[in-house]
Order: C-alpha cells, then sequence, then structure tokens
C-alpha cells in the first residue's frame, strides 16, 4: 500500500514538473513573440522614414547641386562642380561611417528573452 502511494507522488511530482516547464516555455516563447513584434514595427516605421527622407534629399541636393552649377557656369563651373561633388562624397562617406557604427552599437534583437532563458537554466540547474 505504500507503494501506490509512493507512485502516486511522484507521478504529481512528474506532472508539477511538466507542468512547470511547459509554464516557462509558454511565458518565454510570449515574451520571444513580443519582442518579434516590438523589432518588426521598429524597423517597418524606420525604413518608411528612411525612404522617405532618402528620397526629399536627394531630390533637394539634385537641385541644390543644379543651382549651383547654374550659378557659377560663367565664372567657376568646373570649380563649383568639383566642390559640389567633393561635398557629397564627404558627406556621403560620414553617413556611411554613422550607420556602421550605429549597426555595431545595436543591442540583441531577443535579449530580453535570453536573458530569462539564462535565468531558467540556472535555476533548473541548481536544483
Amino acid at each position: 500500500m505504500s507503494d501506490h502511494h509512493g507512485t502516486e507522488g511522484i507521478l504529481t511530482s512528474l506532472q508539477s514538473l511538466a507542468s512547470t516547464i511547459v509554464a516557462m516555455a509558454h511565458n518565454r516563447l510570449h515574451l520571444l513573440s513580443n519582442d518579434l513584434e516590438i523589432a518588426r514595427e521598429g524597423l517597418i516605421s524606420s525604413l518608411i522614414l528612411v525612404l522617405v527622407a532618402l528620397f526629399c534629399l536627394c531630390f533637394g541636393v539634385l537641385l541644390l547641386s543644379i543651382f549651383v552649377v547654374v550659378l557659377f557656369w560663367d565664372t567657376h563651373r568646373l570649380l563649383a562642380l568639383g566642390s559640389v561633388t567633393g561635398l557629397f562624397l564627404l558627406v556621403g562617406t560620414f553617413c556611411a561611417w554613422r550607420v556602421r557604427k550605429a549597426l555595431k552599437a545595436m543591442p540583441a534583437t531577443f535579449e530580453a528573452s535570453l536573458t530569462e532563458l539564462a535565468k531558467d537554466y540556472k535555476s533548473l540547474k541548481a536544483d
């Protein structure tokens, strides 16, 4: 009779352990889903703004370049063209450097999920 209670105790413990593992997995997947949703929304809005900004800036820079060259056409057209070209190269290089720096500094996408999974692993390993 005591063997029957021992088996029930083990089954109850196993069910409790399985329930805890499933609950932990559910919580972590939910957190991962939230991380993905936040990253997706931020990426989409950023891409739209970047595309609009690039279009407007490119069009404005093109018109400004034409204006400068036409303004100095009779006197220093080559100097005007060279100056505008040098300025574009300088600004382009600076922007590329900033983008590269920003991409290297970006945090991990699933940082919160990975932290929680590491905590789970440590707590399970300690038991």
